[in-house]
């Protein structure tokens, strides 16, 4: 396979496997859905804090920590799906609602799939009627902020998965901000299908282009490491230039032409930095390692000359941090973590455009012709000029009506102890 000297430009001296290469197109090509069975994936990630009024973070390990919460969560949960590492419990599941952790023991739940708002509302009232007694006999509570509102990045802990040890030494060496996201960031994702390739290209533009738009009207971002936080998008800063070869935008992304094999392409050309071999039987990690940092190899010198494995595929796609990130279906991941009432507006807003199809045509329409550039300077006007920002050459009141987000619940807070506490 010849490389393309489009698509960004990326990885200009790496040419992918083949078969590697069919094997991510394929999995996208099985992803695809009719219109009748759309559906929406939402996932929110948690700030757990301590309750004696220092807002302090909880770590993982001890007998008031995160790994107890999950302990005493266990029965509510489907005792066969739960997840350990090394004896550590480290994720719950049942039908409709997964519990993980990020590395920083942040407690996120994966709610879906669902129809719509109500859906997910009924799902996260549960979650939340369960784990919160819970949290408050061992004397913390789960707050929604972008960031977490009190203490340093340097206070907490990462929790014992091999995969967050790893990007620990990788991001701690590579760009900014690396354990600063790890430890301290919190998101709100919406997931979206797609019927065609053509269909999840204009998706994933219109998601990259629109993103930071939205995740202005939806900041929640009000404290960065102790401090007031003055930038607009503080977030998409921390993601921006954590490691551009993973971050950001897709390279190629807004090029005549681009289609899942460009996309296949630059997620196999990447260095892996974390390679997960547990589902790979030919290949045996350093010291009989099945997780290891892969500082500069690629997928194609990790795994075999032979078709992936959509456990592998799953792997190698999770690598990679883009604002919109195509697995087999579409995740848009610009948005602070947020409470239930304004995750929910944001299905709706979400919903209404791109499951809309005279508003996504419509949107579609007013952003043809946008580049690579254009979204780098709306994200850019957004960060500098916040509310008087005219991304795209429009106004943000206009774009409040074009994208259907009039009312983003701003008078709503990430933590009812604090009702005061917004990003100006």
């Amino acid at each position: 396979m010849s490389k393309s000297v489009g698509a960004g430009y990326a990885h200009l001296l790496t040419v992918p496997n083949p078969r590697h290469v069919a094997s991510l197109v394929d999995y996208f090509t099985r992803g695809s859905k009719p219109r009748s069975q759309w559906r929406f994936g939402i996932e929110i990630e948690h700030l757990p804090v301590r309750n004696d009024g220092s807002d302090a973070p909880v770590p993982y390990e001890g007998e008031r920590g995160i790994e107890a919460l999950l302990s005493a969560l266990e029965p509510c949960y489907d005792g066969d799906k739960e997840y350990r590492e090394d004896g550590h419990l480290v994720g719950l599941s049942r039908p409709g609602c997964v519990v993980s952790l990020e590395p920083g023991s942040q407690v996120e739940c994966s709610l879906g799939v669902v129809r719509d708002s109500r859906e997910f509302e009924d799902l996260y009232r549960r979650f939340r009627a369960e784990v919160d007694p819970i949290a408050e006999r061992l004397g913390f509570r789960l707050v929604e902020y972008g960031y977490r509102p009190a203490g340093s990045y340097a206070d907490v802990g990462v929790n014992p998965k091999e995969r967050y040890a790893v990007m620990n030494t990788y991001l701690g060496r590579i760009g900014q901000c690396g354990p600063m996201m790890m430890r301290s960031t919190a998101s709100t994702q919406i997931s979206i299908d797609y019927q065609d390739e053509d269909d999840a290209i204009a998706k994933i533009r219109l998601g990259t282009a629109i993103g930071p738009i939205l995740a202005y009207f939806f900041r929640n971002t009000p404290i960065f490491e102790g401090k007031p936080n003055r930038m607009p998008l503080r977030r998409q800063r921390i993601w921006d230039w954590l490691d551009t070869q993973r971050t950001g935008l897709i390279p190629g992304l807004f090029e005549d032409g681009f289609g899942w094999e460009d996309y296949a392409v630059d997620m196999l050309s990447t260095p892996l930095m974390v390679a997960d071999v547990s589902h790979t039987p030919e290949v045996e990690g350093p010291q009989g390692q099945q997780v290891f940092i892969a500082w500069h190899e690629n997928a194609g010198e990790i795994y075999p000359d032979r078709r992936l494995n959509d456990a592998e595929i799953a792997h190698i796609l999770t690598t990679h941090f883009n604002d919109v990130r195509l697995k087999n279906y579409i995740e848009l991941r610009h948005w602070d973590s947020l409470p239930m009432e304004r995750a929910s507006r944001l299905l709706e807003v979400v919903g209404g455009i791109f499951y809309d199809s005279d508003r996504f045509a419509g949107l579609v329409g007013l952003l043809d012709g946008v580049s690579e550039e254009d979204v780098l300077a709306a994200k850019a006007d957004l960060q500098v000029r916040g509310g008087q920002a005219s991304p795209y050459g429009r106004s943000l009141d206009f774009w409040r009506q074009a994208l259907g987000a009039e009312d983003t619940l701003d008078d709503l807070p990430g933590d009812p102890r604090h009702p005061d506490l917004f990003q100006s």
